[in-house]
């Protein structure tokens, strides 16, 4: 069980991690790449998560290929910058709707009724072909035109098996049509109360990004309490990534509020630009900063003075820029504002962010398995842990992670019950280069 610390009360065994900036960052848990959302769609399971992996075809999940308009969402999930990956992983959740309704067709004593509700369905065409002997039939599930499941040697409706589309209903022989089309498949509308529900499924699994692309301030806050949560009661460091929200001031927290133009023509909101970024966040790596990264196929963005981008910058607004048809992002930085002894300006950076997270993650993926409640908690079992870390963070240091970075700065020490210990590292971040100055001397 992970967590966070301030004394050495917990009960559950497990990993526990506090973050100060006196003795450098502290840690915890999750690999990268995985972003999490709550997408309204006219397709799919609802109140499911599933899980959608860069790359795969992502029809079985939301109804449609990557290439479809309607899965817009995950195109710009998955797309990255010019730099550096978008998502390797989604966890994806259709939430309820009012209203909502599966479309149906009845075709002689034959009802197909879409697998799933929602006005994908009403795409869906049912043909019924008589065979050469003239005593069967082939039953063909056609969606936008081409055949996703076609059964042959059909007589009756008993002898037909639902697909990933349609199932069946009605009792006796089957006759031919050229083409029954479903109808009355509606979306419906989701109300707030169903991001509450989705918080609840989504709560124990790791992800790196939880997306919101709505704009209702209720479910923001919401948003952002849960993922405080998940950093500080669970152990599960993560980020949100929002548009438009007022003065969340969090390093948990991403808060954009730059639309874009495409080069297709499509603008796309703050609120959906939310896709990108959070996948941007997850996808880049613990020594990468996506300050100047270009945001590709994006042409242009809501032009701002140099007083209005410092004002946003001060606020901890995340906001884009373009210059000569490429838009990019002018500085990586969570909303955090206010700054305390142990959480100073560092964490406002999410290449800070990123670090502290993959270096929690691993240790804590690491670590809990293969020493928690297996290694003695004497001078040699202490010394084995300092040993793994240690190799562990040279690695990270070899990679430009971190920096100034020697043996010396890990101590793991006995804690004040029998079976604690203490781990202390001091680490320094390498930062991005995001301001060079300039000196030019002329000679006469």
């Amino acid at each position: 069980m992970p967590g966070t610390w301030t004394s050495q009360n917990k009960v559950l065994p497990g990993v526990y991690i506090r973050f100060t900036s006196s003795q450098g960052l502290g840690l915890t848990v999750g690999e990268r790449g995985t972003v999490a959302i709550c997408e309204p769609m006219s397709w799919g399971p609802v109140g499911t998560v599933q899980t959608v992996e860069s790359g795969a075809d992502t029809t079985p999940y939301c109804g449609y290929p990557l290439t479809s308009p309607s899965t817009m969402f995950l195109q710009q999930i998955f797309l990255g910058t010019n730099r550096t990956s978008g998502a390797s992983k989604v966890l994806l959740y259709r939430p309820a709707a009012t209203s909502s309704a599966q479309a149906t067709v009845t075709t002689g004593v034959l009802t197909a009724t879409a697998l799933y509700p929602g006005a994908r369905g009403n795409d869906i065409t049912i043909v019924i072909t008589e065979e050469v002997d003239g005593d069967t039939f082939t039953v063909s599930t056609v969606v936008d035109g081409a055949t996703v499941d076609e059964q042959t040697g059909i007589t009756n409706v008993s002898d037909l098996t639902a697909n990933s589309w349609v199932t069946w209903s009605g009792e006796g022989a089957v006759a031919a049509t050229t083409g029954a089309a479903l109808t009355g498949g509606a979306d419906g509308t989701v109300e707030n109360a169903a991001y509450a529900t989705f918080l609840t499924a989504i709560e124990p699994y790791n992800f790196d990004i939880l997306i919101y692309d709505g704009n209702d301030p209720t479910t923001q806050t919401a948003m952002q309490s849960f993922i405080q949560s998940q950093n500080e009661d669970n152990g599960i460091y993560c980020q949100l990534v929002v548009a438009g929200m007022s003065n969340p001031d969090s390093r948990y927290t991403v808060n954009v509020n730059s639309p874009v133009t495409l080069n297709t023509g499509i603008t796309l909101t703050p609120q959906q630009v939310t896709w990108w970024l959070g996948g941007a966040e997850a996808g880049a790596m613990y020594n990468q900063s996506l300050t100047n990264a270009t945001y590709p196929g994006a042409v242009s963005t809501t032009m701002q003075t140099t007083s209005q981008m410092i004002a946003a910058l001060n606020a901890g607004q995340l906001i884009l820029a373009s210059d000569n048809g490429r838009v990019y992002v002018v500085q990586d930085i969570n909303s955090l504002v206010t700054y305390t002894t142990d959480i100073t300006e560092v964490y406002r950076y999410n290449r800070t962010i990123r670090l502290a997270n993959t270096i929690a993650n691993d240790l804590y993926q690491q670590f809990s398995t293969n020493y928690i409640g297996v290694v003695n908690n004497n001078a040699q079992g202490r010394t084995m842990f300092q040993s793994a870390i240690v190799g562990y963070l040279l690695d990270i240091q070899a990679n430009e992670g971190i920096q100034n970075f020697s043996a010396e700065d890990v101590t793991v020490e006995p804690g004040e019950a029998i079976n604690a210990i203490v781990v202390t590292l001091a680490i320094q971040p390498v930062g991005s280069v995001e301001k060079i100055y300039v000196t030019i001397s002329m000679d006469a």
